[in-house]
């Protein structure tokens, strides 16, 4: 075993145990069980988890069901270990980094066990650690104080190898959760560090992390699944600065995000799979397992040097003077309300027209005040000057300052 060598770190080991190990051991222990009824319940315990165990760890759930009490690992840490120094079997473990995904807890139900837990995703300067909170641990998750973004140190946990081969981390009774300063948390670096290209992604990628702009919604649709059940899809269009991908969204997070997926929008993915699409090409699957982080849409201003005619801008200004407020009749005999004022941004000034009820909302308009416009439209005004002015889809707003 190659020895891990840190100024911080101090290891004392033996051989790991193998997952061959551990049968061979529940099978020297129990010998009424065949090594077929053991990797029949290993299957049967990856379906039902999910894949979010490895077999290391469902092999000793498997033990404990049948009555046997497995050896384990005697390979000890103590210190703080970066994560691309661990592997499988160490104990006493302290890792520190930033969470950039928490996946909500779930529970499980055995013959002889049942209990919680929920995964994390850790993110330290050398790589991403998956990390699994059992029980109590897990409950933190479950009452919000554990959030992505946090830094945080993880102590005294124990590493386990996942059903793909990969280390990771489990914190049991004994293990703590510390909040580093925030201070501290400007030391560890934010997904997009370990964010993949999209023109770089293929068949062979797996599982990814992703981040791009929301190009366009395509649309949701339903589908009949094998038992007859109704199933949900939704696929959007991703593109970073290398290129575009569809991105596939399955069932309750179809749901679950319908309201938050627009265009434009950031989008964070964690943990997607990359998949062959239906006419041959790459795709991006979001399933239970993936965590989702959404930004809200940046809202980009247009400068009052930029405005053209019969555009649809978002512009934001302060007020500099209060033309008039008045009801005025329309040609349909209609009385409504107008509002009319200038704004100004580091470019010059702009009169606003604001009609009806965007007229009602600046009843109480100040000189000074900021207002805020989306989508409003630009015309040409008295003597072929650009205005802006309001209509139904208007959003505004004032900002005192």
């Amino acid at each position: 075993m190659q020895k891990i060598k840190s100024p911080n770190t101090s290891l004392s080991c033996r051989r790991k145990m193998t997952t061959q190990d551990l049968i061979q051991e529940i099978l020297q222990k129990n010998p009424l069980i065949t090594q077929e009824q053991i990797l029949e319940k290993l299957q049967a315990e990856r379906a039902r988890t999910g894949g979010l165990l490895g077999d290391e760890t469902l092999l000793r759930l498997i033990a404990a069901k049948f009555g046997v009490q497995v050896q384990q690992n005697t390979i000890h840490n103590s210190g703080i270990l970066s994560t691309n120094r661990l592997f499988a079997g160490l104990y006493d473990v302290t890792v520190a980094g930033r969470l950039i995904a928490v996946f909500p807890a779930k529970t499980f139900q055995g013959a002889e066990k049942s209990g919680k837990f929920a995964t994390l995703m850790l993110a330290d300067n050398e790589g991403i650690l998956r990390v699994v909170l059992w029980n109590e641990k897990a409950e933190l998750v479950e009452k919000g104080e554990l959030k992505a973004g946090q830094a945080v140190r993880l102590v005294h946990g124990y590493t386990r190898e996942d059903r793909y081969g990969k280390t990771e981390l489990h914190l049991g009774t004994k293990s703590q959760i510390e909040h580093e300063p925030e201070t501290k948390a400007i030391e560890y670096p934010s997904i997009e560090k370990f964010a993949t290209k999209i023109n770089t992604l293929s068949i062979m990628s797996g599982n990814v992390n992703l981040t791009g702009d929301i190009k366009k919604v395509l649309g949701e649709s339903s589908f009949i699944r094998s038992d007859s059940s109704v199933g949900t899809v939704t696929r959007l269009t991703l593109a970073d600065d290398s290129g575009e991908v569809t991105v596939v969204f399955w069932n309750e997070k179809a749901t679950e995000l319908e309201n938050t997926l627009k265009a434009n929008a950031r989008l964070l993915l964690v943990n997607a799979r990359v998949k062959e699409g239906q006419n041959g090409g790459i795709e991006v699957h979001v399933d239970q397992n993936t965590f989702i982080d959404i930004q809200a849409v940046q809202m980009k201003y247009t400068k009052i040097a930029s405005l053209a005619e019969d555009q649809i801008v978002n512009f934001e200004g302060v007020v500099t003077s209060l033309r008039e407020s008045k009801e005025v009749t329309t040609s349909k005999g209609e009385t409504i309300k107008l509002a009319v004022f200038d704004l100004k941004d580091d470019g010059g000034t702009v009169r606003v027209s604001a009609w009806r009820e965007h007229a009602e909302a600046f009843k109480d308009l100040k000189i000074g005040d900021k207002v805020v416009l989306e989508n409003v439209y630009v015309k040409k005004g008295f003597g072929g000057k650009i205005e802006l002015t309001t209509r139904t889809a208007t959003v505004a707003s004032v900002v005192k300052l």
